[in-house]
């Protein structure tokens, strides 16, 4: 009964969570499985962010309690967003459900399940659905734990915060993860020089809101918030050659934080940089403080900064009211910064948000459409920044055979992927790699 396999939807913060706990899991005697099929026990961390995600999520538990019926000891869970969202209503669709976690108590799995396990061995009635919901001061400082070292990884997601201030009208995120905590510097800067010790090599700190980190607790110093004392501190910690950061929010990109990415060789020339619009009528109506005007004059101060910066962002298409005119400001917007990354979304109702009652709704073919066109920009300005590549030597971290096992794969500075061929002992250095061909997704090469 002490297998456990861990299915992970939606975001970063959500894989980091996934893995906090796995690590947790085995340092109390569970074992971590690649496969459903093997294991006495699935969690499903999940993510509300989109309907489609929440209904992903419900049908895999679903088709996982049928399975309940010929394997009755099976144990199946709930974390995560959808948790908080939906919390015990959750039950009246998914009955068979043995454990329900909300996004503050991920720390906590390790000891329900040993409850669930020993009350199911005991041969006892089976227990009702343990629900775990609440809120818990300082839960930001528990998600630490990484996998073993016989696991190395090159590049690792560290937590730095939870929750998030803002008041976006299309998001449920402030419901599911509640208001804004942070780490202190110390705890982070010691899980960096942990990570460090076993051979990870490029760190991504990981927050709803990573740019606010701190502006509560941690005063200003020299003129530098928080975040970017704390990038400074991580810039320090020997054998960590990058780092990025993950997703902050254009208020947050003052002086300080794009000095840093001039005077900081560590960190990555790569911002995502969240917009979601290029309309200002449709950014007022999202409740995002700031105008297109001021959004371009942070790329423009990035760039004056590092010239080669490259720039992903998230954007939604279709949020309700968005006119044909309100759409093409968005696409000349997206033409004009050339984003060379981004994730596009078809706005999704979040009931529960502001704008889930918004008159002018759109219908789902001109979301589509909408798309559809930024899509294919997307993939046309991508390509055009990875042809542009060809015939140059580029610094890539090798992270280890590619998914064809065919040839190994790295990431530039930019956050380019790389296939290239090579062998084990290169995996976590820094290795030039002449660039022989490009498509949109990635790059071809050959070390030098």
């Amino acid at each position: 009964m002490n297998r456990v396999y861990i299915k992970t939807y939606g975001c970063q913060m959500n894989e980091r969570d996934s893995e906090a706990v796995a690590a947790m899991l085995r340092n109390r005697g569970y074992t971590i499985v690649d496969s459903e099929h093997s294991a006495d026990i699935i969690l499903l961390n999940t993510c509300s962010v989109r309907d489609q995600a929440e209904q992903k999520a419900i049908g895999k538990a679903g088709y996982i309690a049928a399975r309940k019926r010929e394997k009755p000891d099976l144990v199946l869970g709930i974390m995560g967003c959808m948790a908080q969202n939906r919390g015990a209503d959750l039950l009246d669709r998914l009955p068979d459900l043995d454990l329900l976690v909300g996004t503050q108590k991920f720390h906590q799995v390790p000891d329900h399940l040993d409850n669930i396990i020993a009350t199911l061995q005991a041969q006892g009635p089976r227990p009702s659905t343990v629900i775990d919901l609440e809120e818990e001061a300082g839960s930001q400082n528990t998600i630490r734990d990484h996998l073993p070292a016989d696991r190395r990884k090159v590049s690792a997601f560290v937590s730095i915060m939870q929750g998030c201030n803002m008041a976006c009208t299309f998001c449920i995120v402030p419901k599911t993860r509640g208001e804004e905590r942070c780490r202190p510097i110390e705890d982070i800067v010691a899980e960096v020089e942990e990570l460090a010790a076993a051979g990870t090599r490029e760190i991504t700190l990981l927050g709803q809101i990573v740019t606010s980190y701190g502006r509560r607790e941690i005063p200003f110093k020299n003129g530098k918030s928080p975040f970017v004392q704390l990038i400074e501190a991580i810039h320090e910690v020997p054998g960590i050659a990058r780092i990025r950061f993950t997703s902050p929010h254009p208020r947050g990109f003052k002086q300080d934080l794009v000095e840093a990415f001039r005077d900081l060789p560590k960190l990555c020339p790569y911002v995502h940089l969240p917009v979601q619009s290029g309309s200002n009528r449709i950014l007022r109506a999202m409740n995002r403080p700031y105008t297109r005007e001021a959004y371009l004059r942070i790329v423009d101060d990035l760039r004056a900064a590092v010239p080669d910066m490259y720039f992903s962002t998230d954007i939604i298409v279709g949020f309700p009211g968005e006119t044909e005119e309100d759409f093409e400001q968005t696409r000349d917007l997206f033409e004009r910064v050339g984003y060379d990354m981004a994730f596009i979304f078809k706005y999704s109702i979040r009931t529960g948000t502001p704008a889930a009652t918004l008159p002018d709704q759109l219908p789902a073919e001109e979301k589509e459409r909408r798309n559809q066109i930024l899509l294919d920009l997307l993939h046309r300005q991508s390509l055009r920044r990875n042809q542009s590549l060809v015939g140059t030597i580029q610094e890539v971290l090798v992270e280890g055979p590619d998914k064809k096992g065919l040839r190994f794969t790295g990431r530039t500075p930019g956050n380019r992927t790389v296939h290239f061929e090579g062998h084990e002992r290169l995996i976590g250095e820094l290795v030039n790699v002449r660039i022989e061909r490009a498509s949109a997704s990635s790059l071809v090469g050959a070390v030098v």
